[in-house]
């Protein structure tokens, strides 16, 4: 062992409280910090089944929060919460009824459209600059048969099954969940809180705030430009006469929840099936390229520092891993929740320390007091 200047052995005290040895200790507390993520990540793909209609139903309570504290004034927390909860059913279930039926009455003109498209593009093809002979395609066209054809898609059909399934599962969960965050979203947290007092109570009334806001301003927020997006952009389909505007626009609305990328993805898959879908296909198609840039210009420049003016702002660097990391653990769902999770995730961390009090804005004074008020408004 190696001695100081002096000739004496260092003590293992010194060893470890050196430059050196601080470094060692941070980063043996960095790994064990991974360590830990891991394992909690490893265990919640395990019960993703559980999880994420637990997230999600967080989600949808957090946005909902000023609707429950508003009905709260005049009815008791139960009845606010089925209020609040068979509200959203029929609204959502109006409009995917509203959806089914565009697409049963437009089914068969895209259809047609469709045909129109393939035979189009079979013969730029043959004809085209590529070289591409009629051999070749039709290779191409006996594997995707046999494809289908086979064992592994007939595999593949039954895990289709399987995670319909999983939905459904899911779907239920997320209503159960979500009615009890509703009725009682402020006694759940308040329970959390139990055994800690001082300093850490302030501190976990602080976060419990601060969640709540960020989370419903940034879902609110992204719902209100996902419909702008989606209006603009279905009025445009609509006024050029594509087939299936309604259901192009809801998906726009639906992909702007990811960022970045969804906007774009919905905004492709509109201009394609103008593509294929009306006469003058190649220029429908770049007009709806167009709109969709506008409508993305307006977005940036205008609506985000309006609209999300409230909730946490995130570097599109730290969005692109948030989304990239999400879509690996949990697909499209992932892909969703990422970005509000690392945004609630990042304005604890600001007010972790913070030695301000909670701002807790009161309620406004109900005719009739039914239970207890909420300790965490929501804004």
């Amino acid at each position: 062992m190696s001695t100081d200047i002096d000739g004496e052995r260092p003590s293992l005290r010194t060893l470890w409280t050196d430059r050196l040895g601080t470094v060692g200790v941070r980063s043996i507390q960095i790994l064990a910090i991974i360590a830990l993520a891991a394992v909690v990540v490893l265990g919640m793909m395990q019960l993703k089944l559980v999880v994420i209609p637990v997230l999600i139903a967080i989600v949808i309570a957090a946005a909902a929060a000023p609707v429950i504290s508003w009905l709260r004034r005049f009815m008791p927390p139960i009845l606010a919460a089925w209020v609040a909860l068979l509200s959203g059913i029929l609204i959502f279930g109006g409009v995917v009824t509203l959806i089914v039926l565009a697409v049963r009455n437009q089914w068969g003109e895209l259809a047609d459209s469709a045909v129109k498209g393939i035979d189009q593009l079979y013969d730029y093809l043959l004809t085209g600059p590529l070289p591409i002979d009629e051999k070749q395609i039709e290779e191409a066209r006996d594997a995707v048969i046999d494809f289908v054809t086979s064992a592994q898609f007939g595999s593949g059909a039954l895990a289709g099954v399987s995670a319909a399934a999983n939905i459904i599962t899911g779907a239920v969960l997320v209503l159960v969940i979500l009615f009890f965050f509703l009725k009682d979203g402020d006694t759940i947290w308040e329970f959390f809180l139990r055994p800690f007092k001082g300093a850490a109570l302030d501190r976990g009334h602080r976060i419990g705030h601060t969640a709540v806001r960020v989370l419903g301003g940034y879902v609110r927020g992204t719902a209100i430009i996902a419909f702008v997006d989606a209006f603009f952009i279905g009025l445009g389909l609509f006024i050029l006469q594509v087939p299936l505007a309604l259901p192009l626009a809801v998906i726009v609305f639906v992909a702007s929840f990811v960022p970045l990328v969804g906007a774009t993805v919905a905004s492709v898959l509109a201009a394609l099936v103008a593509l294929v879908g009306t006469d003058n296909g190649p220029v429908v198609a770049l007009i709806v390229i167009a709109i969709a840039v506008g409508v993305n210009q307006l977005e940036g420049n205008f609506l985000q520092p309006v609209v999300m003016a409230q909730s946490l702002k995130l570097h599109p660097l730290v969005i692109l891993v948030a989304l990239t990391a999400g879509t690996i653990v949990a697909g499209i769902i992932g892909a969703v929740l990422a970005v509000p999770i690392a945004a609630v995730t990042w304005a604890i961390i600001k007010v972790w320390r913070d030695p301000r009090p909670v701002p807790i804005a009161p309620l406004p004074r109900p005719r009739k007091r039914w239970g207890k008020q909420a300790a965490l408004p929501a804004e």
